[in-house]
């Protein structure tokens, strides 16, 4: 009985030590009597037995990888507090198992000498412009090395970036003095803009005022002329009118009969409106006057005046 509990304990030992289940993105590295023999893929796989040994276990994700804080100086001889964070994988077990005795502490380790290295050559204003390509030559100097330790650096971020307070300080008044500087030549680019359309706008008014001016006096001249034009139809058609009448059977006597009462009537107004009794100095042109409108008034139309004796 014991000795089939023995044999028992020995073949579940057998088994558990012959048969091995690697998961998926994972790789394990067999040693044969202390020496690499092959790398295990997932699935089920089967080793030899106090023979083999499952020496390295990798996993085949991408791992990301903090880098400590350190302190960095610039070309300007600025000092700057940087971390940041390294994502890698491992492409080839055989050479991470056998490259490098910790290929993440060796990984941390070239990390922070090339970012010393990379910002020592830059100034500082141009360290918080230029992250990507910071972040470029760290990926690209820890790619070449680490393509011996069996390991992929896909990509390197600087998480952060923290020169001194007093460098600080100097950078917050600086950033505000340009603020106030932009603001400044804002305020002053539409002073200028408002007076240019001020005087636009005079300009185009004054083109404006005198054009309608022009535009006015042109107007009115015109309607001066027409009325000159009119008036001056008017007087001639009224000049052919009396000429007409004239020439009609009783015109003279018409026209004389109205020049005797518009001389009376002048006279008549003249001695109405001053304080002096105004007599002309020949009274007998007056009476003339009166006895032609007279005499034409007792002419008949179209006749000839009356040679009867008076009553």
């Amino acid at each position: 009985m014991e000795i089939a509990l023995i044999l028992l304990v020995l073949a579940v030992v057998f088994i558990m030590r012959t048969f091995k289940i690697v998961p998926q993105q994972h790789a394990w590295v067999v040693e044969r009597l202390g020496r690499f023999d092959r790398t295990l893929t997932p699935g089920l796989k089967l080793v030899v037995p106090f023979v083999d040994r499952v020496a390295y276990k990798h996993s085949l994700k991408e791992v990301p990888l903090d880098v400590p804080s350190q302190v960095c100086i610039t070309r300007d001889n600025t000092q700057l507090q940087v971390d940041g964070i390294i994502y890698f994988q491992v492409t080839d077990p055989m050479r991470a198992s056998y490259g490098s005795s910790n290929y993440v502490v060796a990984i941390t380790q070239l990390a922070q000498t090339t970012l010393r290295s990379v910002i020592g050559k830059m100034e500082l204003d141009r360290t918080f412009e230029e992250r990507d390509a910071i972040n470029s030559a760290v990926v690209s100097a820890l790619d070449e090395a680490a393509a011996n330790w069996g390991v992929k650096v896909l990509r390197y971020e600087i998480k952060d970036l923290t020169p001194p307070a007093e460098i600080l300080r100097a950078m917050q008044a600086q950033i505000t003095a340009e603020r106030e500087k932009r603001a400044l030549i804002a305020a002053s680019e539409g002073r200028k803009q408002e007076q240019i359309n001020i005087a636009t706008g005079e300009r185009e008014a004054s083109i404006a005022r005198s054009e309608g001016e022009r535009q006015a006096e042109i107007n009115q001249a015109q309607g001066q002329a027409a009325a000159i034009i009119a008036v001056s139809e008017a007087s001639a058609q009224a000049i052919r009118q009396i000429a007409e009448a004239l020439q009609a059977p009783g015109g003279a006597q018409a026209v004389q009969l109205q020049v005797a009462e518009k001389a009376v009537a002048a006279f008549s107004q003249l001695a109405q409106k001053n304080n002096a009794m105004i007599v002309p100095a020949n009274l007998s042109e007056v009476s003339g006057l009166i006895g032609s409108a007279m005499t034409l008034l007792q002419t008949p139309r179209g006749g000839s005046a009356a040679t009867g004796d008076r009553p």
